[in-house]
């Protein structure tokens, strides 16, 4: 681990400047409080009841700040511990939060294996930190001793097709500057990099594009010393071997085989899934929502009418209004153009959801019966939910 320890503290990442929080606050997936709570919690945690969360390699403090802000916004008490190895990441991490005056945070700098010993959690978020680890099951073990029976963990891993020329180069690049200390490798790599053919396979991918945002995004790509990809099967494999279980990836519709072709008869889950990852070869990541195995967490629908539906950054009354003149909304996900089928009738409910309104006040502002109501929700559901862009929670009630 002793490159990867000196490249973080030479090149902590993702590169933040603190002062950048007065302006705007980063936000993504996993760490999204919202999604967790419609994947690990029914959408209807008691969120009177304190949050205990892990951020296992936090890094420069992406999952951190969004979690501990979007929670002190909306006054619930927590508790969320930041772990990572590299004290120039925390340094940055822990004025990014003073910036914030953001509390009820425990900073400690170690590996992602100590996490055990600080647990257990109601959430773990851990992303893009376990492709990374020499033994990658040494590392979904660890997390999941110290997740709580009753909790679950959101994470991100590299996916192979979406890197396409990733691994070439960054083979290439270690075999000839690797001996080299972080910023003299940097120097020479970014200097052969502009001899490389404009065909070579990652010239052609245009899915990746951190090489170009920072010195450190340039390295976190190109010149890992110990990184790897994880295919569908692959993942499902971690997981087993950690006594883990996928309640859901954060867009299943990409993972949905049936919404490219017939599936055949007979062919399970997971090898529709891998067909899936396959056939659209776009994937760079895969994101994704777990929990431990038998627990039989499932992720929030809108059967109870209690649920409060949200949908994100989504502009509802843009899309309402393009709906009701004969529109459909198109969503961006990945480089694909996504576009939603739904019929006019779902405008107004679509127009109602503001994270706080729970489904039954929806209802009964559209004026609708209960079942033509939740008839339509169904379509709205399919649409946004299946695309990762409609949640349940009751965070602000």
């Amino acid at each position: 681990m002793d490159k990867v320890a000196d490249q973080y503290e030479a090149f902590p990442y993702p590169a933040r400047d603190p002062a950048d929080e007065k302006t705007r606050l980063i936000q993504g997936s996993p760490s999204n409080i919202v999604e967790i709570d419609h994947f690990l919690f029914g959408g209807q945690r008691d969120w009177s009841q304190p949050f205990r969360a892990l951020v296992a390699g936090g890094g420069t403090g992406d999952a951190l700040i969004q979690m501990a802000q979007v929670l002190t916004s909306a006054g619930k008490q927590y508790e969320i511990t930041y772990l990572d190895l590299s004290s120039s990441s925390r340094k940055i991490a822990e004025e990014r939060a003073k910036v914030r005056g953001l509390t009820g945070i425990r900073f400690v700098t170690g590996s992602l294996l100590d996490a055990p010993d600080l647990g257990p959690f109601d959430y773990i978020d851990c992303c893009g930190v376990l492709h990374h680890l020499p033994d990658p099951d040494v590392g979904f073990g660890a997390l999941r001793g110290a997740l709580a029976e009753t909790g679950g963990m959101g994470i991100m891993v590299y996916a192979p097709y979406g890197r396409s020329g990733v691994y070439p180069l960054q083979d290439g690049f270690n075999a000839v500057f690797g001996h080299l200390a972080p910023n003299d490798k940097l120097a020479a790599a970014k200097k052969l990099f502009e001899k490389i053919p404009a065909d070579h396979p990652f010239r052609a991918n245009q899915r990746v594009g951190d090489h170009n945002n920072s010195d450190a995004g340039f390295y976190d790509l190109l010149l890992h010393s110990q990184d790897r990809a994880f295919s569908v099967p692959e993942l499902y494999g971690a997981l087993d071997r950690a006594g883990l279980e996928l309640v859901s990836f954060l867009e299943p519709a990409l993972y949905d085989l049936s919404r490219l072709c017939d599936v055949p008869t007979g062919m399970g889950v997971r090898q529709a899934q891998t067909a899936a990852e396959q056939l659209r070869g776009t994937m760079k990541v895969h994101v994704c929502y777990v929990a431990p195995a038998g627990s039989d967490t499932q992720p929030a629908t809108g059967r109870k009418m209690t649920a409060v539906p949200h949908l994100g950054d989504t502009p509802v009354a843009k899309i309402a209004d393009g709906i009701t003149r004969g529109a459909q909304p198109t969503l961006k996900l990945g480089g694909e153009k996504i576009k939603l089928d739904l019929p006019r009738e779902v405008a107004p409910l679509i127009a109602g959801v503001n994270g706080r309104r729970t489904l039954a006040e929806i209802a009964n502002a559209s004026g609708m019966d209960q079942i033509l109501f939740g008839a339509l929700w169904k379509k709205v559901e399919r649409e946004f939910g299946s695309w990762g862009k409609l949640h349940y929670s009751r965070l602000y009630r």
